[in-house]
Protein backbone atom coordinates (compact mmCIF):
# COMPACT_ATOMS: atom_id res chain seq x y z
CA UNK A 1 0.00 0.00 0.00
CA UNK A 2 1.34 3.83 -0.43
CA UNK A 3 2.00 5.91 2.36
CA UNK A 4 -1.15 6.91 4.60
CA UNK A 5 -2.28 10.44 5.56
CA UNK A 6 -3.65 9.48 9.35
CA UNK A 7 -6.38 11.40 8.42
CA UNK A 8 -7.26 10.60 4.49
CA UNK A 9 -5.42 6.91 3.88
CA UNK A 10 -4.54 6.11 0.29
CA UNK A 11 -4.69 3.67 -2.50
CA UNK A 12 -3.90 2.27 -5.50
CA UNK A 13 -6.73 2.68 -8.24
CA UNK A 14 -6.99 2.00 -11.89
CA UNK A 15 -7.61 5.42 -14.16
CA UNK A 16 -7.24 6.77 -17.08
CA UNK A 17 -7.41 3.47 -18.94
CA UNK A 18 -3.82 2.64 -18.40
CA UNK A 19 -2.99 4.10 -15.12
CA UNK A 20 -2.96 2.48 -12.00
CA UNK A 21 -2.13 5.88 -9.35
CA UNK A 22 -2.39 6.10 -5.44
CA UNK A 23 -5.37 8.14 -4.63
CA UNK A 24 -7.23 9.51 -1.63
CA UNK A 25 -9.79 6.62 -0.65
CA UNK A 26 -11.65 9.48 0.81
CA UNK A 27 -12.58 12.37 -1.83
CA UNK A 28 -15.33 14.40 -3.55
CA UNK A 29 -16.79 12.46 -6.37
CA UNK A 30 -15.80 15.53 -9.18
CA UNK A 31 -15.10 19.46 -9.50
CA UNK A 32 -18.97 19.86 -8.21
CA UNK A 33 -18.47 17.70 -5.07
CA UNK A 34 -15.71 20.21 -4.16
CA UNK A 35 -18.55 22.46 -3.48
CA UNK A 36 -21.38 20.69 -2.95
CA UNK A 37 -19.81 19.32 0.11
CA UNK A 38 -18.29 22.35 1.61
CA UNK A 39 -21.75 23.84 1.30
CA UNK A 40 -23.02 21.02 3.24
CA UNK A 41 -20.52 21.12 5.83
CA UNK A 42 -20.68 25.19 6.11
CA UNK A 43 -23.34 26.63 4.31
CA UNK A 44 -23.02 30.30 6.68
CA UNK A 45 -19.37 30.01 6.20
CA UNK A 46 -17.49 33.20 3.88
CA UNK A 47 -16.81 31.91 0.46
CA UNK A 48 -15.78 34.87 -1.63
CA UNK A 49 -15.23 38.76 -1.41
CA UNK A 50 -14.73 40.63 -4.14
CA UNK A 51 -14.62 44.68 -3.48
CA UNK A 52 -18.05 45.21 -1.68
CA UNK A 53 -19.44 41.43 -2.77
CA UNK A 54 -19.24 38.90 -0.46
CA UNK A 55 -21.14 35.47 -0.40
CA UNK A 56 -21.46 32.87 1.83
CA UNK A 57 -21.24 29.46 0.67
CA UNK A 58 -24.98 29.03 0.49
CA UNK A 59 -25.46 32.23 -1.47
CA UNK A 60 -22.90 30.95 -3.53
CA UNK A 61 -24.23 27.86 -4.39
CA UNK A 62 -27.39 29.28 -5.32
CA UNK A 63 -25.73 31.97 -7.98
CA UNK A 64 -23.62 28.89 -9.38
CA UNK A 65 -26.72 27.27 -9.59
CA UNK A 66 -28.93 29.76 -10.95
CA UNK A 67 -25.63 30.57 -13.64
CA UNK A 68 -26.05 26.31 -14.82
CA UNK A 69 -29.57 26.84 -15.74
CA UNK A 70 -28.56 29.25 -17.99
CA UNK A 71 -26.01 28.03 -19.38
CA UNK A 72 -28.55 24.97 -19.90
CA UNK A 73 -31.19 26.73 -21.38
CA UNK A 74 -28.52 27.71 -24.58
CA UNK A 75 -27.76 24.55 -24.42
CA UNK A 76 -24.96 23.63 -22.77
CA UNK A 77 -24.54 19.81 -22.30
CA UNK A 78 -22.23 17.56 -20.56
CA UNK A 79 -19.17 17.30 -22.02
CA UNK A 80 -19.33 20.57 -23.86
CA UNK A 81 -16.66 23.26 -23.77
CA UNK A 82 -17.30 26.69 -22.13
CA UNK A 83 -14.50 29.48 -22.53
CA UNK A 84 -13.82 32.22 -20.30
CA UNK A 85 -11.70 35.12 -21.12
CA UNK A 86 -12.45 36.50 -17.72
CA UNK A 87 -10.13 38.37 -15.67
CA UNK A 88 -10.19 37.59 -11.37
CA UNK A 89 -13.43 38.14 -10.33
CA UNK A 90 -16.63 36.45 -8.74
CA UNK A 91 -17.89 35.69 -12.72
CA UNK A 92 -14.87 33.70 -12.75
CA UNK A 93 -15.61 31.44 -10.02
CA UNK A 94 -19.39 31.19 -10.42
CA UNK A 95 -18.42 30.07 -14.34
CA UNK A 96 -16.24 27.61 -13.17
CA UNK A 97 -18.57 25.91 -10.93
CA UNK A 98 -21.69 26.25 -13.09
CA UNK A 99 -19.35 24.43 -15.73
CA UNK A 100 -19.34 21.39 -13.75
CA UNK A 101 -22.34 21.26 -12.44
CA UNK A 102 -23.23 20.70 -15.78
CA UNK A 103 -20.23 18.58 -16.73
CA UNK A 104 -19.22 20.51 -19.10
CA UNK A 105 -15.69 21.30 -19.43
CA UNK A 106 -14.49 24.96 -19.02
CA UNK A 107 -11.65 26.55 -21.01
CA UNK A 108 -9.90 29.48 -19.24
CA UNK A 109 -8.52 31.97 -21.55
CA UNK A 110 -5.03 33.65 -20.92
CA UNK A 111 -6.25 37.64 -21.13
CA UNK A 112 -2.98 38.50 -21.82
CA UNK A 113 -3.07 36.69 -24.59
CA UNK A 114 -3.14 38.38 -28.66
CA UNK A 115 -6.26 37.02 -30.83
CA UNK A 116 -4.30 34.62 -32.70
CA UNK A 117 -4.04 32.53 -29.56
CA UNK A 118 -7.21 32.85 -28.71
CA UNK A 119 -8.67 31.99 -31.54
CA UNK A 120 -6.21 28.54 -31.50
CA UNK A 121 -7.89 28.21 -28.29
CA UNK A 122 -11.67 28.50 -28.84
CA UNK A 123 -10.92 26.41 -32.53
CA UNK A 124 -9.09 23.62 -30.88
CA UNK A 125 -11.81 23.23 -27.75
CA UNK A 126 -14.52 23.25 -30.58
CA UNK A 127 -15.95 25.93 -27.18
CA UNK A 128 -19.51 26.34 -27.55
CA UNK A 129 -20.11 29.26 -25.35
CA UNK A 130 -17.89 32.05 -24.25
CA UNK A 131 -18.16 34.35 -21.06
CA UNK A 132 -15.97 37.67 -21.47
CA UNK A 133 -15.04 40.60 -19.25
CA UNK A 134 -16.32 43.43 -21.60
CA UNK A 135 -12.66 45.03 -21.80
CA UNK A 136 -11.28 41.64 -23.13
CA UNK A 137 -13.88 41.78 -26.32
CA UNK A 138 -11.92 43.39 -28.22
CA UNK A 139 -9.26 39.94 -28.30
CA UNK A 140 -12.79 37.69 -29.77
CA UNK A 141 -12.18 36.62 -32.66
CA UNK A 142 -15.37 37.47 -35.37
CA UNK A 143 -18.00 34.91 -35.76
CA UNK A 144 -17.34 33.60 -38.83
CA UNK A 145 -13.85 32.15 -37.55
CA UNK A 146 -15.45 30.60 -34.49
CA UNK A 147 -18.17 28.36 -36.14
CA UNK A 148 -18.48 25.98 -32.80
CA UNK A 149 -19.81 29.22 -30.75
CA UNK A 150 -23.00 29.62 -30.50
CA UNK A 151 -23.82 31.69 -27.06
CA UNK A 152 -21.66 34.43 -25.74
CA UNK A 153 -22.00 36.67 -23.26
CA UNK A 154 -20.61 39.63 -21.22
CA UNK A 155 -19.80 40.83 -18.17
CA UNK A 156 -20.87 43.98 -18.40
CA UNK A 157 -22.28 45.67 -21.96
CA UNK A 158 -20.12 44.62 -25.29
CA UNK A 159 -21.25 44.91 -28.71
CA UNK A 160 -22.47 41.70 -30.15
CA UNK A 161 -22.77 39.88 -26.53
CA UNK A 162 -25.56 38.88 -24.37
CA UNK A 163 -24.91 39.77 -21.08
CA UNK A 164 -24.02 38.08 -18.21
CA UNK A 165 -26.56 38.87 -16.10
CA UNK A 166 -28.64 36.89 -18.07
CA UNK A 167 -27.81 34.06 -16.82
CA UNK A 168 -28.27 34.67 -12.98
CA UNK A 169 -31.98 35.27 -13.67
CA UNK A 170 -32.89 31.27 -14.01
CA UNK A 171 -34.32 29.96 -11.47
CA UNK A 172 -31.58 27.64 -9.60
CA UNK A 173 -30.67 23.87 -11.35
CA UNK A 174 -31.56 21.03 -9.18
CA UNK A 175 -29.53 18.23 -10.17
CA UNK A 176 -26.27 18.04 -11.21
CA UNK A 177 -25.09 15.94 -13.71
CA UNK A 178 -23.00 13.04 -13.07
CA UNK A 179 -19.20 13.80 -14.30
CA UNK A 180 -16.90 11.07 -14.44
CA UNK A 181 -13.99 11.81 -12.24
CA UNK A 182 -11.76 10.19 -15.10
CA UNK A 183 -12.90 12.72 -17.71
CA UNK A 184 -11.47 16.27 -18.55
CA UNK A 185 -13.04 18.94 -16.32
CA UNK A 186 -10.93 21.78 -17.82
CA UNK A 187 -8.65 22.65 -20.59
CA UNK A 188 -6.16 24.84 -20.19
CA UNK A 189 -3.80 26.09 -22.98
CA UNK A 190 0.35 26.00 -21.90
CA UNK A 191 1.98 29.09 -22.36
CA UNK A 192 3.12 28.17 -25.50
CA UNK A 193 7.15 28.44 -25.31
CA UNK A 194 7.75 26.33 -27.89
CA UNK A 195 5.36 25.57 -31.08
CA UNK A 196 1.34 25.86 -30.66
CA UNK A 197 -0.07 25.92 -27.23
CA UNK A 198 -1.27 22.52 -25.85
CA UNK A 199 -4.65 22.08 -24.08
CA UNK A 200 -3.60 19.74 -20.84
CA UNK A 201 -6.42 17.84 -19.84
CA UNK A 202 -7.01 18.92 -16.18
CA UNK A 203 -9.82 16.11 -14.64
CA UNK A 204 -11.87 15.62 -11.90
CA UNK A 205 -9.66 13.73 -10.16
CA UNK A 206 -6.73 15.71 -10.85
CA UNK A 207 -7.92 18.45 -9.81
CA UNK A 208 -9.43 17.15 -6.39
CA UNK A 209 -6.06 15.21 -5.41
CA UNK A 210 -4.17 18.89 -6.13
CA UNK A 211 -6.75 20.49 -3.71
CA UNK A 212 -6.32 17.79 -1.28
CA UNK A 213 -3.03 17.63 -1.56
CA UNK A 214 -2.75 21.21 -0.51
CA UNK A 215 -5.08 21.36 1.98
CA UNK A 216 -3.32 18.08 3.85
CA UNK A 217 0.53 19.47 3.82
CA UNK A 218 -0.58 22.74 4.88
CA UNK A 219 -3.17 22.09 6.83
CA UNK A 220 -5.88 24.30 5.66
CA UNK A 221 -9.25 24.14 6.80
CA UNK A 222 -12.39 26.26 7.08
CA UNK A 223 -11.16 29.21 8.74
CA UNK A 224 -8.30 29.89 6.49
CA UNK A 225 -8.68 32.12 3.59
CA UNK A 226 -6.48 33.39 0.84
CA UNK A 227 -6.37 36.13 -1.37
CA UNK A 228 -6.29 35.29 -5.15
CA UNK A 229 -4.08 37.47 -6.65
CA UNK A 230 -2.48 35.21 -9.64
CA UNK A 231 -4.75 34.86 -12.65
CA UNK A 232 -7.33 32.40 -12.12
CA UNK A 233 -7.01 31.65 -15.58
CA UNK A 234 -3.95 29.59 -14.70
CA UNK A 235 -3.42 26.49 -12.85
CA UNK A 236 -1.92 28.24 -9.97
CA UNK A 237 -4.74 30.76 -9.34
CA UNK A 238 -7.41 28.24 -10.28
CA UNK A 239 -6.37 24.84 -8.18
CA UNK A 240 -4.23 26.57 -5.25
CA UNK A 241 -6.69 29.34 -5.23
CA UNK A 242 -10.04 28.61 -5.96
CA UNK A 243 -10.58 24.62 -5.63
CA UNK A 244 -8.06 23.76 -2.84
CA UNK A 245 -10.00 27.13 -0.50
CA UNK A 246 -13.31 25.19 -1.74
CA UNK A 247 -11.89 21.98 -0.66
CA UNK A 248 -11.42 23.05 2.67
CA UNK A 249 -14.38 25.61 2.81
CA UNK A 250 -12.14 28.46 3.16
CA UNK A 251 -12.54 31.95 2.18
CA UNK A 252 -11.73 33.22 -1.33
CA UNK A 253 -10.52 36.83 -1.64
CA UNK A 254 -10.50 38.01 -5.02
CA UNK A 255 -7.82 40.56 -6.45
CA UNK A 256 -7.64 41.68 -9.99
CA UNK A 257 -4.12 42.72 -9.68
CA UNK A 258 -0.69 42.63 -7.32
CA UNK A 259 0.45 46.01 -5.94
CA UNK A 260 2.04 45.60 -3.01
CA UNK A 261 0.68 47.57 -0.98
CA UNK A 262 -3.01 47.25 -1.70
CA UNK A 263 -2.59 43.51 -1.44
CA UNK A 264 -0.63 43.69 2.44
CA UNK A 265 -3.54 46.21 3.03
CA UNK A 266 -6.10 43.46 2.22
CA UNK A 267 -4.43 40.83 3.93
CA UNK A 268 -4.63 42.48 7.51
CA UNK A 269 -8.30 43.81 6.90
CA UNK A 270 -9.37 40.26 6.34
CA UNK A 271 -7.05 38.25 8.14
CA UNK A 272 -5.49 36.69 5.29
CA UNK A 273 -4.10 33.33 6.18
CA UNK A 274 -2.73 31.31 2.96
CA UNK A 275 -0.77 32.81 0.30
CA UNK A 276 0.67 30.84 -2.92
CA UNK A 277 2.55 33.48 -4.96
CA UNK A 278 5.51 33.99 -6.94
CA UNK A 279 9.32 34.70 -5.03
CA UNK A 280 8.85 38.20 -6.43
CA UNK A 281 5.65 39.18 -5.17
CA UNK A 282 7.40 38.25 -1.71
CA UNK A 283 10.57 40.31 -2.28
CA UNK A 284 7.95 43.50 -3.65
CA UNK A 285 5.96 43.54 -0.82
CA UNK A 286 9.35 43.88 1.54
CA UNK A 287 11.17 46.40 -1.12
CA UNK A 288 7.58 48.49 -1.71
CA UNK A 289 6.41 48.91 1.81
CA UNK A 290 6.75 47.87 6.00
CA UNK A 291 4.70 44.80 7.00
CA UNK A 292 5.09 46.31 10.40
CA UNK A 293 2.36 49.26 9.11
CA UNK A 294 0.02 45.91 8.67
CA UNK A 295 -1.64 43.21 11.03
CA UNK A 296 -0.87 40.55 9.59
CA UNK A 297 -0.45 37.93 12.70
CA UNK A 298 -3.19 35.21 10.86
CA UNK A 299 -0.72 35.04 7.88
CA UNK A 300 0.66 31.55 8.56
CA UNK A 301 1.04 30.15 5.50
CA UNK A 302 3.30 31.09 2.44
CA UNK A 303 3.39 29.35 -0.34
CA UNK A 304 5.95 30.28 -3.48
CA UNK A 305 6.70 28.31 -6.85
CA UNK A 306 8.47 29.32 -9.84
CA UNK A 307 11.81 30.18 -8.47
CA UNK A 308 14.13 29.74 -5.09
CA UNK A 309 12.94 32.34 -2.87
CA UNK A 310 16.26 34.44 -1.93
CA UNK A 311 18.05 33.81 1.34
CA UNK A 312 17.90 37.10 2.49
CA UNK A 313 14.41 37.51 1.57
CA UNK A 314 13.38 34.16 3.52
CA UNK A 315 15.25 35.61 6.07
CA UNK A 316 13.80 39.45 6.59
CA UNK A 317 10.27 38.05 6.15
CA UNK A 318 11.33 35.72 9.26
CA UNK A 319 12.31 38.39 11.21
CA UNK A 320 8.88 40.43 9.90
CA UNK A 321 6.37 37.81 10.23
CA UNK A 322 7.87 35.08 12.72
CA UNK A 323 4.65 32.98 12.53
CA UNK A 324 4.80 32.92 8.71
CA UNK A 325 6.01 29.00 7.61
CA UNK A 326 7.37 29.65 3.61
CA UNK A 327 6.23 26.54 1.55
CA UNK A 328 7.76 25.77 -1.86
CA UNK A 329 5.88 24.28 -4.15
CA UNK A 330 6.91 23.00 -7.76
CA UNK A 331 4.29 21.91 -10.62
CA UNK A 332 2.59 22.64 -13.77
CA UNK A 333 0.03 22.73 -15.95
CA UNK A 334 0.66 19.15 -16.65
CA UNK A 335 0.76 18.09 -12.73
CA UNK A 336 -2.21 20.30 -12.04
CA UNK A 337 -0.24 22.22 -9.78
CA UNK A 338 1.68 21.10 -6.69
CA UNK A 339 4.12 17.45 -7.54
CA UNK A 340 6.16 18.73 -4.42
CA UNK A 341 6.03 20.69 -1.36
CA UNK A 342 8.38 21.28 0.73
CA UNK A 343 7.44 21.22 4.73
CA UNK A 344 8.03 24.92 5.85
CA UNK A 345 10.51 24.13 8.95
CA UNK A 346 12.42 22.87 6.10
CA UNK A 347 12.64 26.08 3.71
CA UNK A 348 15.86 27.74 5.13
CA UNK A 349 18.20 25.19 5.30
CA UNK A 350 16.81 23.51 1.96
CA UNK A 351 16.36 26.70 -0.01
CA UNK A 352 17.25 24.95 -3.36
CA UNK A 353 15.30 22.21 -2.78
CA UNK A 354 11.83 22.37 -4.44
CA UNK A 355 10.72 20.47 -1.08
CA UNK A 356 9.25 16.27 -1.54
CA UNK A 357 6.77 14.85 -3.63
CA UNK A 358 3.49 15.16 -3.11
CA UNK A 359 1.20 12.64 -1.59
CA UNK A 360 0.84 9.93 -4.49
CA UNK A 361 3.13 11.42 -6.80
CA UNK A 362 6.19 9.61 -7.93
CA UNK A 363 9.17 11.43 -9.58
CA UNK A 364 12.27 9.68 -11.18
CA UNK A 365 15.58 11.31 -12.53
CA UNK A 366 16.07 10.07 -16.43
CA UNK A 367 18.88 10.33 -18.60
CA UNK A 368 18.48 10.70 -22.17
CA UNK A 369 17.89 6.49 -22.80
CA UNK A 370 14.77 6.60 -20.34
CA UNK A 371 17.01 5.24 -17.70
CA UNK A 372 16.97 6.29 -14.16
CA UNK A 373 20.31 7.58 -12.96
CA UNK A 374 21.70 7.06 -9.13
CA UNK A 375 20.35 9.32 -6.52
CA UNK A 376 22.52 12.68 -6.87
CA UNK A 377 23.07 12.69 -10.31
CA UNK A 378 21.39 14.84 -12.76
CA UNK A 379 18.60 14.08 -15.35
CA UNK A 380 15.09 15.43 -16.59
CA UNK A 381 12.78 14.69 -13.87
CA UNK A 382 9.25 12.42 -14.59
CA UNK A 383 6.33 12.97 -13.06
CA UNK A 384 3.43 10.31 -12.36
CA UNK A 385 0.59 10.33 -9.94
CA UNK A 386 -3.39 10.83 -10.01
CA UNK A 387 -2.60 14.75 -10.11
CA UNK A 388 -0.86 14.34 -13.58
CA UNK A 389 -3.42 15.12 -16.77
CA UNK A 390 -4.23 11.99 -18.57
CA UNK A 391 -2.62 14.01 -21.72
CA UNK A 392 -3.58 16.93 -24.26
CA UNK A 393 -6.56 17.70 -26.03
CA UNK A 394 -6.73 16.37 -29.51
CA UNK A 395 -2.93 16.50 -29.66
CA UNK A 396 -1.67 12.21 -29.97
CA UNK A 397 1.77 13.65 -31.58
CA UNK A 398 2.19 15.51 -28.24
CA UNK A 399 0.91 12.49 -25.75
CA UNK A 400 3.72 10.22 -27.82
CA UNK A 401 6.30 12.96 -27.26
CA UNK A 402 5.63 13.99 -23.65
CA UNK A 403 4.19 11.21 -21.69
CA UNK A 404 5.61 7.19 -20.98
CA UNK A 405 3.41 4.34 -18.72
CA UNK A 406 1.73 7.73 -17.47
CA UNK A 407 4.50 9.54 -16.14
CA UNK A 408 4.71 12.78 -17.51
CA UNK A 409 8.72 14.06 -19.10
CA UNK A 410 8.51 17.46 -17.48
CA UNK A 411 11.68 18.77 -19.74
CA UNK A 412 13.11 20.12 -15.89
CA UNK A 413 16.93 19.17 -15.52
CA UNK A 414 17.17 18.04 -11.40
CA UNK A 415 17.67 15.81 -8.93
CA UNK A 416 16.90 14.07 -5.80
CA UNK A 417 19.12 13.75 -2.73
CA UNK A 418 19.69 10.96 -0.37
CA UNK A 419 16.46 11.92 2.42
CA UNK A 420 14.21 12.01 -1.15
CA UNK A 421 14.34 15.93 -1.29
CA UNK A 422 13.75 17.02 -5.12
CA UNK A 423 15.99 19.82 -6.67
CA UNK A 424 15.26 21.48 -9.90
CA UNK A 425 18.13 23.01 -11.65
CA UNK A 426 17.20 24.10 -14.71
CA UNK A 427 14.59 23.52 -18.05
CA UNK A 428 16.47 21.77 -20.46
CA UNK A 429 16.64 24.02 -23.54
CA UNK A 430 17.30 27.23 -20.33
CA UNK A 431 20.93 25.08 -19.92
CA UNK A 432 23.81 27.18 -21.03
CA UNK A 433 26.87 25.54 -23.13
CA UNK A 434 29.71 27.57 -22.93
CA UNK A 435 32.63 25.74 -24.49
CA UNK A 436 31.58 22.62 -23.30
CA UNK A 437 30.98 23.54 -19.80
CA UNK A 438 26.81 22.57 -18.76
CA UNK A 439 25.90 25.39 -16.60
CA UNK A 440 22.43 25.07 -14.76
CA UNK A 441 20.96 28.79 -14.80
CA UNK A 442 19.10 28.73 -11.34
CA UNK A 443 22.54 28.12 -9.04
CA UNK A 444 23.81 31.06 -10.83
CA UNK A 445 20.21 33.17 -10.30
CA UNK A 446 20.71 31.94 -6.75
CA UNK A 447 23.66 33.58 -6.36
CA UNK A 448 22.78 37.18 -7.70
CA UNK A 449 19.74 36.99 -5.79
CA UNK A 450 21.58 36.92 -2.56
CA UNK A 451 22.79 40.10 -3.77
CA UNK A 452 21.06 43.05 -1.55
CA UNK A 453 18.75 45.09 -4.21
CA UNK A 454 18.20 42.53 -6.42
CA UNK A 455 14.71 41.52 -6.67
CA UNK A 456 14.95 38.75 -9.26
CA UNK A 457 17.40 37.48 -11.96
CA UNK A 458 17.23 35.63 -14.85
CA UNK A 459 20.41 33.99 -16.57
CA UNK A 460 19.66 33.53 -20.76
CA UNK A 461 22.61 32.02 -22.98
CA UNK A 462 24.02 34.85 -25.52
CA UNK A 463 24.80 32.84 -28.59
CA UNK A 464 28.59 33.12 -29.43
CA UNK A 465 30.34 32.12 -32.37
CA UNK A 466 33.51 31.06 -30.24
CA UNK A 467 32.25 29.10 -27.28
CA UNK A 468 28.56 28.98 -28.51
CA UNK A 469 26.85 30.26 -25.27
CA UNK A 470 27.99 32.59 -23.14
CA UNK A 471 26.07 33.44 -19.40
CA UNK A 472 24.19 36.82 -19.30
CA UNK A 473 22.24 38.09 -16.47
CA UNK A 474 19.00 40.07 -16.49
CA UNK A 475 17.75 41.66 -13.17
CA UNK A 476 15.14 43.43 -11.63
CA UNK A 477 17.23 46.11 -9.16
CA UNK A 478 15.73 48.27 -6.49
CA UNK A 479 16.75 52.09 -7.34
CA UNK A 480 20.22 52.98 -6.99
CA UNK A 481 20.95 49.47 -4.85
CA UNK A 482 23.62 48.09 -6.89
CA UNK A 483 25.98 47.85 -9.92
CA UNK A 484 27.21 45.15 -12.48
CA UNK A 485 30.65 45.35 -10.75
CA UNK A 486 29.29 44.43 -7.58
CA UNK A 487 27.38 41.78 -9.24
CA UNK A 488 30.83 40.23 -10.96
CA UNK A 489 32.42 40.45 -7.80
CA UNK A 490 30.27 38.56 -5.60
CA UNK A 491 30.00 35.72 -8.47
CA UNK A 492 33.64 35.46 -8.93
CA UNK A 493 33.73 34.92 -4.96
CA UNK A 494 30.45 32.07 -5.47
CA UNK A 495 30.81 30.64 -8.60
CA UNK A 496 33.87 29.02 -10.78
CA UNK A 497 34.77 31.24 -13.49
CA UNK A 498 32.94 29.86 -16.65
CA UNK A 499 29.45 29.73 -14.25
CA UNK A 500 30.00 33.92 -13.70
CA UNK A 501 27.74 36.17 -15.90
CA UNK A 502 30.13 38.04 -18.53
CA UNK A 503 27.42 40.40 -19.48
CA UNK A 504 24.49 42.27 -17.04
CA UNK A 505 21.09 44.32 -18.15
CA UNK A 506 20.06 45.75 -14.61
CA UNK A 507 16.35 46.70 -14.63
CA UNK A 508 13.81 48.66 -12.23
CA UNK A 509 11.13 46.43 -13.97
CA UNK A 510 9.82 42.76 -13.46
CA UNK A 511 11.10 40.09 -15.48
CA UNK A 512 8.20 38.71 -17.82
CA UNK A 513 6.39 35.28 -16.16
CA UNK A 514 4.10 33.43 -17.53
CA UNK A 515 0.78 33.62 -15.30
CA UNK A 516 2.02 30.45 -13.54
CA UNK A 517 4.68 32.31 -12.26
CA UNK A 518 7.70 30.91 -14.65
CA UNK A 519 10.48 33.88 -16.06
CA UNK A 520 9.59 33.47 -20.02
CA UNK A 521 13.59 33.21 -20.65
CA UNK A 522 12.59 32.98 -24.47
CA UNK A 523 11.10 36.79 -24.31
CA UNK A 524 14.04 38.34 -23.12
CA UNK A 525 16.33 36.18 -25.73
CA UNK A 526 14.20 38.15 -28.06
CA UNK A 527 14.26 41.43 -26.77
CA UNK A 528 17.92 41.24 -26.30
CA UNK A 529 18.26 40.04 -29.64
CA UNK A 530 19.87 36.68 -28.16
CA UNK A 531 17.35 34.55 -30.61
CA UNK A 532 19.51 34.14 -33.49
CA UNK A 533 22.30 32.20 -33.68
CA UNK A 534 25.60 33.57 -35.27
CA UNK A 535 27.20 31.59 -37.88
CA UNK A 536 30.03 29.29 -36.38
CA UNK A 537 33.30 30.30 -36.00
CA UNK A 538 35.51 28.95 -38.75
CA UNK A 539 37.47 25.98 -38.10
CA UNK A 540 41.46 26.01 -37.64
CA UNK A 541 42.98 24.27 -40.43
Amino acid sequence: MPDSNANNPMRFEHHYGDRVSACYADRPPNVYGLLRDAVARYPDNTALICEDARLTYAELDIQIRQAAAGLAARGVRRGDRVAMLLGNGVPFVIVTYAAAFLGAVTVPLNTRDQMPGIRHALLNSEAMALIVDAEFSDLVPPPADTPTLTAQFSVREALGFDAYETLLQHAPAADPAHMDEDAPATILYTSGTTGTPKGAMLTGLGIVHSATNFMQTMALGPTDSTIVVVPMNHVTGLVAGIHTMVRCAGCIIVMRAFKPVNFLACAAEHGMTYTLMVPAMYNLCLHQAKLEDYDLSAWRVGGYGGAPMPAATIERLGSALPGLGLMNAYGATETTSPATIMPSDQTAIRRLSVGRPVPGAEIHVMDDAGREVPRGETGELWIRGAMVVPGYWRNPDADRREFAAGFWKSGDIGSIDAEGFVHVLDRKKDMVNRGGHKIFTAEVESVLTAVSGVIEAAVVANPCPILGERVHAVLCVAPDSVDAQTLKDHCASQLADYQCPESYTLRDTLLPRNANGKILKRQIKQELGFDSVPPPAPKET
